[in-house]
């Protein structure tokens, strides 16, 4: 009879992998889990999802309750072998922000800022943003927005361009210039 020994457990490859030995973990076991390699898993848990500073990281662990001398210890060493870099993630967030959402420096400085980032790194990462090619982004961003008011009166289209370029952190001389010069050269409000 091929079934007559039931109790014989199934090969591995029959039933997958095995749920961890209840003995061997410490938080069936009783015993205290090392709060540092506790608070090293949360924080590659919070890296493995997508770049973070270190103030973030922080926020993190002291939402799970880790003791402010543990976090301290576990950031610095994420720092030294560099999986924590707040002037690296600084100047990523500055390039893909200005890219892809055309933000400008006084936007960019409040989300570095609200991201932890010091005023010093933020500064440097900024450094590198070119004042002529923000303008340039600027008209991009109102040459592609104007074609969607078409029809709308010309203080119209001035106001909620002028709005735009204000919620995405560009200066007011230089929003206004932008979108004056959009808004006059615009085919429909050309005199014939």
């Amino acid at each position: 009879m091929p079934f007559a020994d039931a109790a014989a457990p199934p090969p591995d490859w029959a039933t997958g992998p095995r749920p961890p030995d209840p003995e061997g973990d410490p938080r069936t076991r009783g015993d205290e889990p090392d709060p540092h390699d506790w608070a090293r898993q949360i924080v590659l848990r919070q890296l493995t999802a997508a770049p973070r500073t270190r103030s973030e990281l922080a926020q993190a662990l002291r939402r799970r309750s880790c003791p402010d001398d543990v976090a301290a210890a576990v950031l610095d060493r994420m720092e030294e072998v560099g999986l924590v870099d707040d002037e690296a993630y600084a100047g990523m967030l500055v390039r893909s922000r200005q890219a892809g959402r055309g933000l400008a420096t006084r936007a960019l400085r409040q989300e570095l800022r609200r991201k932890g980032v010091d005023d010093e790194t933020a500064a440097a990462a900024l450094a590198d943003v070119d004042p002529g090619a923000e303008e340039e982004r600027a008209r991009q961003l109102v040459a592609t927005r104007i074609r969607s008011m078409h029809g709308l009166e010309p203080q119209v289209q001035t106001r909620r361009l002028a709005a735009m370029l204000a919620r995405k952190g560009y200066d007011a001389d230089v929003a206004m210039r932008v979108v004056r010069e959009a808004v006059r050269d615009a085919p429909e409000h050309q005199r014939d």
